[in-house]
């Protein structure tokens, strides 16, 4: 399945016999509010499951940052729950960028599910070409909860320190927007600025103004003047790791081959630690 898909495949396949029919997943998920579940309530795709973010595809705030990466057993439990199955494709969709929806591929990824992609242009362009919304919450028959197994490790993953050290010895991109990863700007971590070698890559950047994603040469041309080529090592963060799986799927869109690693605990992470430097300005530092 490529990992990412036009609206008329989808509503194609949403056509196709029940047992056929992917699983689609509404991650619509907003920083500071409002609740997003108010917006899937308003409308969503048929048969759409919502999943949260913050409690569903995450752990709780800690050391780790604002958006750990969910236990295993738990984000089994949310994922067969949503009827993901074995085997079977998943799309995900958000109402912005898409960079949310490719949490929820990354992780389903990262989960050892290889068949998962994510909406081009999101609900957005779903609604705009006027196919289908509903309000319906959609209920699992009795014996179709979903039976994927969770096994994490299928896309790697950086501490802070690999993070570091990446920053010295490969490309690691920021995904944030220039404002937070020069440092005049914080409204959420600790303090401001970006890791000391990271390469500034807003995660907006991958998608056109109507918010369908660039094509793979356009993404690879961006990659290439940020210094990614050949077989260097990349690695993406963001504020949370939210965001910063953008990136990664985008890497992939463009055509490289060897995925790019997540700092799941990301600037929230990084931040929190005082004993670790943070530089400011426009350059890596």
């Amino acid at each position: 399945m490529r990992p990412v898909i036009a609206t008329a495949e989808l509503a194609a396949l949403l056509e196709a016999d029940p047992r056929d029919r992917p699983t689609v997943l509404d991650v619509r998920w907003r920083l500071t509010g409002p609740p997003a579940s108010d917006s899937y309530r308003a409308g969503h795709l048929p048969g759409a499951v919502f999943v949260d973010v913050d409690s569903e595809l995450s752990s709780p705030p800690g050391p780790g940052g604002r958006h750990p990466l969910p236990d295993p057993a738990a984000l089994q439990r949310v994922l067969r729950a949503a009827g993901v199955r074995e085997s079977h494709p998943v799309v995900a969709y958000d109402d912005g960028d898409s960079s949310v929806a490719a949490r929820a591929w990354w992780l389903l990824r990262w989960a050892g599910h290889a068949e998962v992609a994510v909406l081009d242009g999101g609900f957005a362009a779903w609604e705009a070409e006027g196919r289908p919304v509903t309000t319906e919450v959609p209920e699992l028959a009795e014996g179709a909860e979903g039976d994927v197994e969770v096994r994490p490790g299928g896309l790697p993953v950086l501490d802070a320190d690999a993070a570091a050290a990446l920053a010295r010895n490969g490309v690691l991109l920021d995904a944030r927007a220039p404002q937070r990863y020069t440092g005049e700007t914080e409204p959420v971590d600790p303090r401001g600025g970006h890791i000391p070698g990271a390469r500034n890559a807003p995660f907006s950047s991958h998608v056109a103004p109507d918010g369908r994603w660039r094509s793979p040469e356009e993404l690879a041309r961006h990659f290439a003047a940020l210094g990614v080529a050949g077989d260097v090592p990349v690695g993406a963060y963001c504020g949370s790791g939210i965001t910063a799986s953008s990136v990664v799927l985008a890497l992939e869109v463009a055509g490289r081959v060897e995925p790019a690693a997540l700092y799941a605990g990301s600037w929230s992470n990084w931040s929190a630690d005082a004993g670790r430097p943070a530089a400011t300005g426009g350059e890596p530092g």
